[in-house]
């Protein structure tokens, strides 16, 4: 997969995959075309059995890429709510321990607020770079010793300190989630079948015989429809690249109304 892509602003991205499958289509129309109706020139009713076989291909190909598109618009939902969810986990996990004792209470406050701020300014861009960070399991080692060391002297605080526990643990585990989702992608192989089947497309759309320009509007709509598809396709691909990705607004709104007081 060519990853510079998504160092490109959308709009860009879109225009050049929609310009680049209908250039291809009118520079094979252009150069290619002439020589295959020469070709086809002796076959009766070209135009019926290209139509017939371009429906048929079409749905197969339009099968797979519509697969594909639901494929990972969901794998960008169930990212984006595991993101969610850890979010909502250290939120409550915050709170939890506001019920500490001094100077425990403190002390856990600033390792979890140290812990957001590092989710959102060092793991976030590391992530779109599709790099694990580093550092984040130092800091929840060293959160949960300083959790585990404490002695809870109250029934009360025995109830807060295992609801903070749960808490925790739930929060390690979507956190966990988050980052196996970092290498999230169509294997290789669909993207060559994908490849293919695009070329497979022109190679049809060229056979007709019909009038030039009608021959440029027809093959570009055609094109173009592929292009922005597989454009939708490539722009959801890995969760975390590029701007149609999911990002750490459920950590700043954790942090701005929870942390940032």
């Amino acid at each position: 997969m060519f990853f510079w892509i998504y160092d490109i602003p959308t709009w860009q991205l879109a225009s050049i995959f929609a310009a680049v499958f209908v250039g291809i289509t009118w520079a094979g129309i252009l150069l290619l075309s002439p020589f295959i109706k020469i070709w086809l020139k002796g076959q009766e009713g070209i135009n019926d059995i290209i139509g017939y076989g371009l429906s048929a291909f079409g749905v197969f190909y339009g099968l797979l890429l519509g697969l594909l598109a639901v494929a990972t618009y969901q794998n960008n939902t169930d990212v984006s709510n595991t993101v969610s969810k850890e979010a909502a986990c250290l939120g409550a996990l915050y709170r939890d321990v506001s019920a500490y004792p001094e100077p425990t209470r403190s002390d856990l406050q600033n390792r979890l607020r140290e812990y957001t701020e590092f989710v959102i300014h060092k793991a976030w861009p590391a992530q779109r770079q599709g790099q694990v960070p580093v550092g984040s399991v130092k800091m929840m080692d060293d959160f949960q010793t300083v959790m585990t060391s404490f002695e809870p002297a109250t029934k009360g605080q025995e109830i807060v300190h295992a609801e903070a526990f749960r808490q925790f643990n739930d929060m390690i585990v979507m956190r966990r989630q988050r980052l196996q989702s970092i290498g999230t992608g169509i294997p290789g192989v669909l993207w060559y079948v994908v490849a293919v089947g695009a070329i497979i497309n022109t190679l049809l759309i060229l056979c007709f015989r019909i009038r030039f320009d009608i021959h440029l509007v027809i093959g570009g709509m055609l094109s173009f429809f592929v292009g922005v598809v597989v454009f939708l396709v490539a722009a959801m691909d890995h969760p975390f690249r590029g701007e149609v990705s999911v990002g750490p607004d459920a950590f700043q709104l954790i942090y701005s109304s929870i942390m940032a007081r």
